[in-house]
């Protein structure tokens, strides 16, 4: 079958490209890409009916144990930020009074 086809720059460039490289003409070029693509978006095969689903396989998530340290409720953030907190003040309570003392 012919068509006339407009091709953006970009795809135009890549299926020259790709013509070189291989050194094959730019027709079948065209259709083994075109090919590919269908291949790629082809729907799954469905075994209800011999109808086509297009269901994307199972994403499947692997858990990690990943626990608190001991000593953290993890129940109570606002301990830990608390605690953060005061330690950050006391760190620069300590280098204030050290800089004062340092002064004298």
């Amino acid at each position: 079958m012919k068509t006339t086809l407009t091709l953006d720059d970009d795809v135009a460039d890549y299926l020259n490209e790709q013509c070189r490289l291989q050194d094959k003409p730019f027709e079948r070029v065209v259709n083994e890409m075109l090919r590919r693509g269908m291949k790629m978006s082809a729907p799954l095969e469905s075994t209800v009916d011999n109808e086509k689903e297009s269901k994307p396989p199972p994403f499947k998530v692997t858990p990690n144990h990943s626990g608190f340290a001991s000593g953290v409720d993890p129940l109570s953030p606002k301990d830990i930020l608390e605690e953060m907190y005061l330690e950050d003040y006391f760190r620069k309570e300590h280098n204030f009074r050290k800089d004062l003392d340092d002064r004298t």
